[in-house]
């Protein structure tokens, strides 16, 4: 009986897919297979198989069940890759339309808005019976409001200065708001969150791309660390 030479067999396999065996340059130009590719395989396969020891229909039936698991991946992936990069674009959409805008952010001091107004938020934990805004110049310490909100509910309770003076918006002034509150138990304090002008917004580097935020006086924060918007 005959036999087939195993290496001839495989030349022959490379001499009909057009690949050649001596150089390696053209070795590297193609690394993965395609669909065309992997059929134009099989079907010389078949041509080339010995045929005393023809290859079992579950042999086929398994190497063209891989080859579809590898293309699903592959598409997969590339939708993934898509779906990334439309997220990205959504999130520089995002930073950018939050320029001109407020941000409410955990702080004690701000500035007045483009109304000559300051406004801002207390989280209470509980009701009080006592509610006192005090608001000072942030550099002296000067008292340049006082503003009683009386008893007030537990949760957010908003609050705000619309009365500033001509001469405190003219000097620029940096506002610091001292929150008092007694919920039955004595004067304690509370900080407040602050409403602050976004100077600017951008998407960070890396895998997470964030979005951050420049804001006036508190510099760059987390879009996620920014509670409400104005």
């Amino acid at each position: 009986m005959s036999t087939i030479d195993p290496n001839s067999s495989q030349a022959a396999i490379f001499a009909k897919l057009g690949i050649s065996q001596t150089s390696e340059t053209q070795k590297a130009k193609k690394d993965t297979l395609g669909q065309s590719d992997f059929l134009k395989l099989m079907t010389t396969q078949l041509q080339n198989q010995d045929p005393f020891a023809p290859m079992d229909n579950g042999d086929f039936i398994a190497q063209m069940a891989q080859f579809s698991t590898v293309t699903g991946i592959e598409e997969m992936n590339n939708s993934l890759v898509r779906l990334v990069e439309e997220f990205d674009q959504a999130r520089i959409a995002t930073a950018s339309n939050l320029l001109g805008h407020s941000v409410l952010v955990p702080g004690d001091t701000g500035q007045p808005d483009e109304h000559g107004e300051l406004h801002g938020v207390l989280d209470l934990p509980e009701g009080t019976i006592s509610t006192e805004l005090r608001y000072l110049d942030a550099e002296t310490g000067e008292e340049l409001f006082f503003d009683d909100l009386g008893p007030r509910p537990s949760g957010l309770v908003g609050f705000s200065w619309k009365t500033i003076p001509e001469d405190v918006l003219d000097a620029g002034k940096r506002i610091k708001i001292e929150a008092t509150v007694d919920t039955g138990k004595g004067p304690e304090q509370l900080s407040p969150s602050i409403y602050s002008k976004v100077i600017s917004a951008s998407v960070g580097s890396g895998d997470t791309k964030e979005v951050l935020l420049n804001v006036e006086d508190y510099g760059t924060l987390d879009v996620s660390q920014a509670v409400n918007f104005r």
